[in-house]
């Protein structure tokens, strides 16, 4: 795609947030390994999502991405990625009907197993010892040797993205998601949680939307669409070994795709225009993603622009910021107009959970009226700008964890222990995530109300 890249060109690049091995000749066998092995997805379904996202910066669509913070070897199981995709779904579906336009539906999973962290180092008492960064580069064991990077933690993370991936495809395309199903759970939802009342009413015309379907004929035994959906999955290029061993040419294009994932991204903290994790996904055909938290300035991002979509190619970039519920009102607005005066064709999402998060009890947390906040202000801020709120990105999950404070559901300080099982960041748990989809659904409900208002005056 790019002059003078190959897929080993970061390798000359300075590259934050990577472990670092103490064996080299085993980490050079396990990428050859790696190498040799069957791509995770296809070219033909990354392009496939760039065509969708491309309808999305045109404000004919919306992403939903979000899944685990860290994926982890102990946690896998069917029934925890069976979960995870029931309440998923079930955003979607709220969210469709909310926009009125197709919902983008990518996945945090089957891939996410590295994390950056904040320092290359975690004390306890008198003990230093390496951070956790994810199962596919050590184990969250406070121990010298749990803690030692080991690469042959990628042989072991291709294997459960592979079984993930099956799982996945298996519930999509044989009729677990299919709408009328996905719709009953979420009514089944609405009914246990102390806000559903308040959003019965939308609840309620999904279902007249569904019967008057099915009344003209449409259902899901005779109509695919209904039966079956399409996941995309995605993570953060942050191990660039395993990234590089995973890039294939398409034999249809020519060009060279990442095959670890669909959609890849980039972190805020890896997000330096002249660093290695830029130079690796500037050449990768995917669709690509980059985090802007408060401290990137509009230069940055114009250069950014440049370097990983210089033909501008719609659906190719995502900017997803993540500046905190107290500063994205300042920090946004400036970079959405730079891009839209310099004419770049980019989707604008919204990361509500990382500028939020803050330490309680010991405990690292998020409270749910300030990642409402930020997504609030990320539609307002659009709205004003007249540009389109393109999608939102989550850490969440299916299960009843108590990781994050507050909601309807009122997660109080005191509960956080009881079932606090996220190996890095805390995530929404199933009912605050779909308390959100609902937030979101009346703010996307908005926003196309002012367009039909600005289009007929």
């Amino acid at each position: 795609m790019s002059g003078n890249w190959t897929p080993d060109s970061w390798r000359a690049k300075p590259a934050a947030q990577m472990p670092v091995y103490e064996d080299q000749a085993a980490l050079a066998a396990v990428e050859q390994e790696l190498a040799t092995y069957p791509p995770l997805v296809f070219a033909g379904e990354a392009r496939t999502l760039q065509q969708k996202l491309a309808e999305v910066a045109a404000g004919r669509g919306f992403l939903l991405q979000g899944g685990d913070c860290a994926e982890a070897f102990a946690d896998f199981n069917a029934n925890k990625i069976r979960d995870w995709l029931r309440v998923f779904l079930q955003m979607a579906v709220v969210l469709t009907f909310g926009a009125g336009v197709p919902v983008v539906k990518v996945g945090r999973i089957a891939g996410q197993f590295a994390k950056p962290r904040s320092a290359p180092t975690e004390r306890r008492g008198e003990r230093e010892l390496p951070a956790y960064r994810g199962d596919i580069v050590n184990a969250v064991e406070f121990s010298e040797q749990a803690r030692r990077p080991d690469p042959a933690r990628m042989l072991r993370a291709y294997m459960q993205a592979a079984a993930t991936l099956n799982l996945l495809r298996a519930f999509t395309e044989g009729g677990y998601a299919s709408l009328t199903r996905v719709h009953a759970w979420m009514i089944e939802s609405v009914a246990r949680t102390p806000w559903g009342q308040r959003y019965r009413d939308l609840a309620d015309r999904i279902s007249e939307t569904l019967d008057f379907m099915r009344a003209c004929g449409i259902s899901d035994t005779n109509t695919p669409e209904i039966a079956r959906t399409t996941l995309y999955t995605s993570h953060e290029a942050l191990l660039l070994g395993f990234e590089q061993a995973l890039t294939r040419v398409d034999s249809t294009t020519g060009k060279i795709y990442d095959t670890s994932a669909h959609f890849l991204w980039i972190g805020d903290r890896t997000r330096q225009p002249d660093g290695a994790h830029v130079e690796f996904c500037r050449g990768i055909a995917n669709p690509i993603g980059v985090k802007a938290g408060p401290t990137i300035t509009v230069d940055e991002l114009l250069r950014l622009c440049d370097i990983l979509n210089p033909k501008n190619e719609p659906g190719r970039l995502t900017i997803i910021a993540r500046m905190g519920a107290d500063k994205i009102e300042s920090k946004l607005p400036p970079l959405i107009r730079a891009l839209r005066r310099e004419g770049r064709i980019v989707v604008w999402a919204c990361d509500p959970m990382h500028g939020n998060t803050i330490t309680t009890n010991g405990f690292k947390t998020r409270r749910f009226d300030r990642i409402r906040a930020e997504v609030e202000s990320f539609f307002a801020i659009h709205k004003a700008e007249g540009t389109h709120a393109g999608g939102i990105h989550l850490e969440m999950t299916g299960e009843d964890v108590t990781e994050c404070l507050g909601g309807s559901q009122t997660v109080t300080e005191a509960c956080l222990a009881s079932r606090y099982h996220t190996q890095c960041d805390p995530r929404l748990n199933a009912q605050q995530s779909l308390e959100l989809a609902f937030i979101m659904a009346q703010a996307l409900k908005e926003e196309r109300r002012a367009q039909r208002v600005a289009a007929g005056s």
